[in-house]
C-alpha cells in the first residue's frame, strides 16, 4: 500500500466548520420543522452589487466573441486588476507598490494556507491564539509541528495568547521565530491594531529576520480613520511582511472567488547554502506551477469594485453588515455578556454565560434558540469559554436571533 503523509493524522478531529455542519445537520434531521438561524461561518448573504454583476456579464460577453475571447490568463492576474489594486487600495493610503508585487488568486484562505510552501519545513512558526484555524492546520500538514496536547496545541508551534487581560492583542514571541501570522481586524475576536502596535511587530520582525504573514481580509470593515488598513502603512513593513486581501467579505465574492496577495520585491530569504533569494520570485514560481489564474470575467467583476459606482455600492454593503454587527453587539451587551469586536469588524466575540464550555454553549444555543454560532475553542485553546457570532446574516435573521437569545434559559 502507498504511504500517506502522516502529518495529516496529527490534525485534531475535523476542521472546525465541517464539525459545525455535522452537528447542525444532525439537529436538523431530528427537528425538521426548526427554523435555524446561521450566524456561524463568515459567509455573506447579500447579493452581488449591480456594478459587479454588470462587469461580470460584460466579461462573459467578451468571452463570447472571437476578437475579445480570453483563454489562460496570466497566473499573477490581469494587469487591469493589479493596476486598480495598486492605485485604489494602496496609493490612496500613501503606500507605493508595483503591479508585479500583486498576485491575484481565488481566495485569501487558499493563499494563507499555501504561502508556507515557499519556506523551509524547519521554519519556526508563531500564531495568535485564538485565530483562524487555517494557519495552524496547514503548518501541521507541512510537518512543522509535533502532536497536539489535550488543549489542542501542537508541539513545535509557538502560540501567542490573546486574552481578556491583554485586550486580545498578543505580545511578542519570547523565543526566536521565523514566520509570524497576524490577523487584523482579527478573526475571531474582532479586535483591531493601531499603527503604533503594528510598528512594534515590524521592528521585531526586522530585528529578528522574521517574516510577518498579515491577513487583512477584513480591512474594509475598519471605520475609524486612525486605524491602518494595511501593514504597509507602517514604515519598514515592505522589508518584512506579506499581506493577504480578499473580495469575499467586502464585495460578496465568497461564491465567485477572488483575492490577492502582496509580496514586496524587497522581501528576501536564504537558501540552504546561504544564498539570498527573492520571496517575490519564489511565490511567482509557485503560482505559475500550481495555479492557472482567476477567470477573466471574475477579474473584470473585481475591477468594478474600484469604479465610483462600485465603491458606493460596496460601502452600502459594508454598512449593512456593520449595522448587523451593532445589533448583535448591543443585544448581547443588553444580556449582560462580556462582548468584544463588532465595531471595526463583522465578528462579535463574547464570553459564554455561566462558565459553559464553548461547545456546550454551541449545543445550548442550537437546541434552545435554533441559532448556529462558532465555538471559541475551535480557534485555539485561548478561545475556550468564548463564542463568535457573525454579522453576515440577513437583517431580519440577526434581529430575530437576538430576540431568541433574550428568551433563553439563563
Amino acid at each position: 500500500m502507498v504511504t500517506i503523509n502522516s502529518n495529516f493524522l496529527k490534525l485534531k478531529a475535523g476542521y472546525l466548520f465541517p464539525e459545525i455542519s455535522r452537528r447542525v445537520n444532525a439537529f436538523q434531521s431530528e427537528n425538521s420543522s426548526a427554523k435555524i438561524i446561521k450566524l456561524g461561518i463568515g459567509d455573506v448573504t447579500q447579493p452581488l452589487s449591480p456594478a459587479i454583476v454588470e462587469a461580470a456579464k460584460k466579461g462573459f460577453d467578451d468571452m463570447a466573441k472571437a476578437d475579445s475571447f480570453h483563454g489562460y490568463g496570466p497566473e499573477q492576474g490581469y494587469e487591469f486588476l493589479r493596476h486598480a489594486i495598486v492605485e485604489n487600495d494602496f496609493a490612496s493610503r500613501g503606500v507605493q507598490l508595483d503591479t508585479d508585487e500583486i498576485f491575484v488568486s481565488d481566495g485569501a484562505k487558499c493563499d494563507t494556507g499555501n504561502i508556507q510552501e515557499i519556506f523551509s519545513p524547519l521554519s519556526k512558526v508563531a500564531i495568535q491564539d485564538p485565530v483562524y484555524p487555517v494557519y495552524v492546520d496547514t503548518n501541521v500538514m507541512a510537518g512543522r509541528s509535533g502532536a497536539a496536547d489535550e488543549l489542542g496545541r501542537y508541539s513545535g508551534l509557538v502560540y501567542m495568547p490573546c486574552t481578556e487581560e491583554n485586550g486580545f492583542k498578543c505580545e511578542l514571541p519570547t523565543e526566536k521565530v521565523d514566520l509570524i501570522y497576524l490577523c487584523f481586524p482579527n478573526n475571531p475576536t474582532g479586535v483591531t491594531a493601531t499603527k503604533e502596535e503594528l510598528k512594534v511587530w515590524v521592528d521585531y520582525a526586522k530585528q529578528n529576520n522574521a517574516i510577518i504573514l498579515f491577513d487583512a481580509a477584513y480591512e474594509a470593515f475598519i471605520t475609524e480613520d486612525h486605524l491602518p488598513h494595511s501593514i504597509y502603512e507602517i514604515e519598514g513593513a515592505k522589508d518584512c511582511a506579506i499581506e493577504f486581501r480578499s473580495y469575499s467579505k467586502n464585495a460578496g465574492f465568497t461564491g465567485t472567488r477572488c483575492a490577492y496577495t502582496v509580496v514586496p520585491k524587497a522581501l528576501k530569504g536564504v537558501s540552504d547554502t546561504g544564498e539570498e533569494v527573492s520571496l517575490n520570485q519564489l511565490w511567482n514560481r509557485r503560482q505559475c506551477t500550481k495555479f492557472n489564474g482567476v477567470s477573466y470575467p471574475i477579474q473584470k467583476a473585481a475591477q468594478a469594485c474600484y469604479t465610483p459606482e462600485g465603491q458606493a455600492q460596496l460601502k452600502e454593503l459594508i454598512q449593512y453588515y456593520l449595522g448587523n454587527a451593532k445589533i448583535i453587539l448591543e443585544g448581547l451587551q443588553g444580556l449582560d455578556l462580556k462582548v468584544y469586536g463588532g465595531k471595526n469588524s463583522p465578528y462579535i466575540w463574547f464570553k459564554t454565560p455561566d462558565n459553559l464550555s464553548s461547545w456546550d454553549f454551541f449545543d445550548k444555543l442550537l437546541n434552545e434558540a435554533n441559532i448556529v454560532g462558532t465555538p471559541g475553542s475551535g480557534f485555539g485553546a485561548c478561545g475556550e469559554g468564548y463564542f463568535r457570532l457573525s454579522a453576515f446574516g440577513a437583517r431580519e435573521n440577526v434581529e430575530q436571533a437576538i430576540e431568541r437569545m433574550s428568551k433563553m434559559n439563563r
